[in-house]
């Protein structure tokens, strides 16, 4: 089965709901198990957390793959896949059911190989794309001993290698008005109207202004507002969800302060996912981008990705971990696709870095 033809059966299910996320990774389970992959199933939040093992246990280099099988919501039609020339559409193509396919074909590839002194280990997981801030899959998998020298995430990067990624500070702000009849809106303040204002403030707090040498600027999103209780009433309370993504130099108690200096904004509650920075100069890294090379018009570079990455979860453990997926667009948009050609790459490029490792590109001390 090539890369288009798993990626579109991963596509197909509606992993944007537990559901479609219990059948989704019985299919992987079972798509392993039927090529002789050692596979085992943990458990987070009552989800599966998939372990798959090729190469020997005692190699002296072991990488670790790392994929995600859950996806944000789409409209139905984008759970079929289709594809138009070289594009192929469909919710979480790029992000990242397309690289999720090629590393499970990848580790196929390497089954039986046991000759070769580096052993991969590949682990998906399902809840990359939830807002719970503690027991997550990728933490489990540490837990659980999945561990190694050098990890890779398949999040999307074009081919490039993600050394570093914004860290997510999420905020539920309370914004207070005063009520009054819909028919004479001038006597309330309107709390809905006064939290707009709210997040425009916070657009312009110093935080917001500051670049570093991989990103220009935090990203910040107002996700979700929650306000009034009756058409014909000035609603008196307003509930905002701002997704703050962070510079690896920014301060998160810092934000706090700021946000917290609006006149009216009420902090209740947040959530937060630390940042990721790994040494673009390393060893594993530089070796990393020499396989990805062949692959590109351009220089194949280190660069920081705007989203939050579960390679935290590695770092932590002391494994040095990047992000490197394949070419596409409109992840979490009603247009996603990913390249059917950068799948064929990605999976050479993946192949090409496990031949460099096994012949002593092992990167030495890697951790940055």
């Amino acid at each position: 089965m090539d890369e288009r033809l798993l990626t579109e059966k991963l596509i197909a299910y509606d992993t944007s709901d537990p559901e479609g996320i219990r059948l989704c990774a019985g299919f992987v389970k079972a798509w392993l198990d039927a090529r002789d992959v050692d596979t085992r199933e943990l458990t987070v939040h009552g989800l599966p957390v998939l372990i798959a093992d090729v190469g020997p246990n005692e190699a002296e280099l072991t990488l670790l793959l790392h994929g995600h099988i859950d996806v944000v919501p789409g409209l139905p039609e984008q759970f079929r896949p289709h594809a138009e020339g070289e594009r192929l559409y469909g919710r979480g193509a790029y992000d990242m059911k397309g690289a999720l396919a090629t590393l499970m074909l990848a580790l196929v590839d390497f089954r039986g190989q046991h000759q070769r002194p580096v052993r991969v280990r590949l682990g998906v997981v399902p809840d990359e794309e939830s807002e719970e801030e503690t027991e997550r899959g990728g933490d489990l998998l540490v837990s659980q001993g999945f561990v190694g020298d050098f990890a890779i995430t398949g999040e999307p990067t074009d081919l490039h290698i993600g050394v570093a990624a914004k860290g997510v500070f999420a905020m539920r702000i309370v914004v207070e008005g005063r009520a009054a009849h819909g028919a004479t809106p001038w006597l309330g303040e309107n709390a809905v109207l006064r939290a707009i204002e709210v997040f425009r403030e916070i657009e312009a707090l110093p935080f917001a202004r500051q670049s570093s040498e991989l990103f220009d600027r935090p990203s910040i999103n107002l996700g979700r507002i929650l306000g009034g209780d009756a058409l014909n009433k000035v609603p008196d309370t307003c509930v905002i969800d701002v997704d703050v993504r962070y510079l690896p130099e920014q301060e998160p108690t810092e934000i706090l302060s700021e946000v917290s200096s609006i006149p009216g904004a009420r902090v209740v509650s947040t959530f937060m996912r630390p940042p990721v920075m790994v040494d673009p100069e390393s060893s594993f890294v530089r070796a990393l981008c020499d396989a990805a090379a062949p692959f590109h018009a351009g220089e194949v570079r280190g660069i920081g990705r705007d989203g939050a990455s579960d390679a935290v979860s590695f770092l932590r453990a002391g494994v040095p971990a990047v992000e490197f997926g394949p070419t596409g667009g409109g992840h979490h948009g009603p247009d996603e696709w990913v390249s059917l050609p950068s799948l064929a790459a990605y999976r050479r490029a993946i192949s090409s870095f496990v031949g460099i490792l096994g012949r002593g590109g092992d990167g030495g001390s890697a951790a940055g």
